[in-house]
């Protein structure tokens, strides 16, 4: 080979390589201008520009955005198709490319458009993750705000009955849930209490929860019959709508009389309530009726019985029995069993006792659903109680 051929050659390399070099550096300055943002419809209108303005295309857009650059919609014919796929596979959205007049790419466009397209699939996939995440905090931010705000509005503080003690306990399965426990003061000196369960669990069932408190805390304050309470709720639950229907709400009232010592109980669809005295079987109350908001018109009857020195009474939904390790649930026989043989006098130590039972029944596994229970005795004696 001549001298002035390989001088040929040798410049025809450099030449190449300067070319090879500015592709580089030009699909470098475009990958920088994609990655500059983390919001999804920066990042698909830098990469139109792009196209458009600096690779001089006659026009460019993505599918399923509305946006468009130049001479070309998503409908358009003819045009070059880019897929868009994340790190899966799976398609986000396609780059679509009208060339300057119909005509064919040059090698340098054609690698140039692979390269952003890779560039634009990874900037959209994160641009679409930093929002996932975002929305994410966002909602963890809400809910527990809604977990405060919730925790708030159970008793704050408990009554002091002399001869009494009474304790509650509620762990909801989620953030938030649909357990409702209140203790309301009567103006006739008699304390009225709740126990309920909206359907569901999570959020929605949460809210339910908060239109029932209000409901509840207004009728409670006019000092009505507990069966008549228990049968205005019901109605009123149906006359919320399709939606509210749809969660219902299972409850059990009482009404203690400290005084003489007595109980009004009604039974509202819900488990059904524990009463244990010393020398005694143990005493359930059943449902007298069905879930509140279930079906209209329906009316309560309530149960009145003496409430003595040394009893207890256990209210409680049904996240307590339907505990299960492996098939075997944990049951309302054995919470029944449990409560009865519990040694505590007091009736925060029964509940403290009741969840170490659950637990060490569960041997660690997660909860399934809200767990409330209230726990009221009456009286020291309830040391003798047997156990």
């Amino acid at each position: 080979m001549m001298a002035a051929d390989l001088d040929l050659a040798a410049g025809g390399e450099t030449i190449e390589l300067q070319q090879q070099v500015a592709r580089l550096q030009a699909l470098l300055e475009a990958s920088r201008q994609v990655h500059s943002t983390i919001r999804e419809e920066e990042v698909l209108d830098s990469v139109l520009r792009i196209v458009v303005r600096e690779l001089e295309m006659a026009g460019a857009a993505f599918t399923g955005t509305g946006l468009a650059y130049g001479d070309a919609a998503a409908d358009d014919e003819g045009l070059l198709v880019y897929p868009l796929t994340d790190r899966d596979g799976n398609k986000m959205t396609e780059l679509l490319v009208a060339s300057p007049e119909g005509r064919e790419l040059t090698l340098y466009e054609a690698d140039f458009l692979d390269g952003l397209a890779l560039q634009a699939a990874v900037a959209l996939e994160n641009a679409r993750n930093h929002k996932r995440n975002v929305e994410f905090a966002r909602m963890h931010q809400d809910l527990e705000a809604a977990r405060r705000i919730q925790r708030s509005l159970l008793p704050q503080s408990l009554p002091d009955i002399p001869a009494y003690s009474v304790a509650f306990r509620s762990d909801a399965c989620y953030e938030v849930g649909g357990d409702y426990l209140d203790i309301v003061e009567q103006p006739d000196g008699s304390l009225l209490m709740a126990v309920a369960d909206v359907a569901g669990k999570g959020l929605a069932s949460a809210i339910m929860s908060m239109s029932f408190r209000a409901a509840f805390r207004g009728m409670a304050a006019t000092g009505m019959p507990l069966d008549e309470l228990a049968t205005r709720m019901n109605q009123h639950h149906w006359a919320e709508g399709e939606e509210a229907r749809r969660r219902y709400v299972t409850a059990i009232f009482l009404r203690l009389h400290p005084g003489p010592g007595e109980l009004e109980i009604v039974n509202a669809g819900h488990n059904p309530g524990f009463l244990v005295e010393a020398g005694k079987e143990p005493r359930q109350f059943n449902a007298a009726g069905t879930p509140l908001g279930m079906l209209p018109g329906m009316s309560y009857t309530g149960e009145r019985c003496g409430f003595s020195p040394g009893a207890r009474l256990l209210f409680y939904t049904d996240g307590l029995t339907e505990v299960f390790r492996g098939d075997e649930e944990f049951g309302p026989e054995r919470l029944l069993d449990e409560f009865s043989r519990c040694s505590s006098p007091k009736a925060d130590g029964i509940l403290d006792a009741l969840w170490t039972a659950i637990e060490a029944f569960a041997e660690g596994g997660p909860k399934t659903d809200d767990m409330t229970a209230l726990a009221l005795c009456h009286g020291s004696d309830a040391a003798e109680m047997p156990g």
